[in-house]
C-alpha cells in the first residue's frame, strides 16, 4: 500500500505548476483537458516518485486561506538539509512568495520552514 498522488484544486494552474516545477523540481506531464466539464489536470512528479495533482475547473470557490481549518493543512517536502531549507525559504520570500514560519527547529525535532504556494497552500520545507 501507499499513496499513488495528493489532488489540489488551483486558481491559476499554468502558475501553480510552474511554480513546483521550479522551486521543487518536479516534473509535469501534459495538460489533460475534460472538454465537457472543463477540468484541467497535470500531474507533477517529483524525484522519489511522489505525484501531486493539480486541477482547475471553472467557477469554484476560492479555498486555502491564512486560518487553519479541518481538513488538507500541508504538503511538506523534505529536501535534505538544513541549508536548503534556509536557501529555498529565502528564494521564495525574494520572489515574493509568503513565508508562514521562518526556519526553525520544532518541538518534536525536525528543521522546517513553511511558505504559501500561489494559491495559499501551506507547504513544508523540511531538512
Amino acid at each position: 500500500m501507499g499513496i499513488d498522488h495528493i489532488a489540489v484544486y488551483v486558481r491559476d494552474l499554468e502558475k501553480t505548476k510552474d511554480f513546483y516545477l521550479k522551486y521543487f523540481g518536479g516534473e509535469s506531464n501534459n495538460l489533460y483537458h475534460n472538454l465537457r466539464s472543463g477540468l484541467r489536470t497535470y500531474f507533477i512528479t517529483f524525484e522519489d516518485g511522489s505525484r501531486l495533482e493539480i486541477m482547475h475547473k471553472p467557477a469554484l470557490p476560492a479555498g486555502g486561506g491564512k486560518e487553519e481549518t479541518c481538513g488538507y493543512t500541508h504538503l511538506a517536502f523534505r529536501v535534505g538539509s538544513r541549508g536548503v531549507v534556509d536557501e529555498l525559504t529565502a528564494r521564495l520570500r525574494d520572489d515574493g512568495y509568503p513565508v508562514i514560519s521562518e526556519p526553525r527547529l520544532t518541538g518534536d525535532g525536525s528543521y522546517e520552514s513553511c511558505v504559501a504556494d500561489p494559491d495559499h497552500n501551506r507547504i513544508e520545507i523540511v531538512e
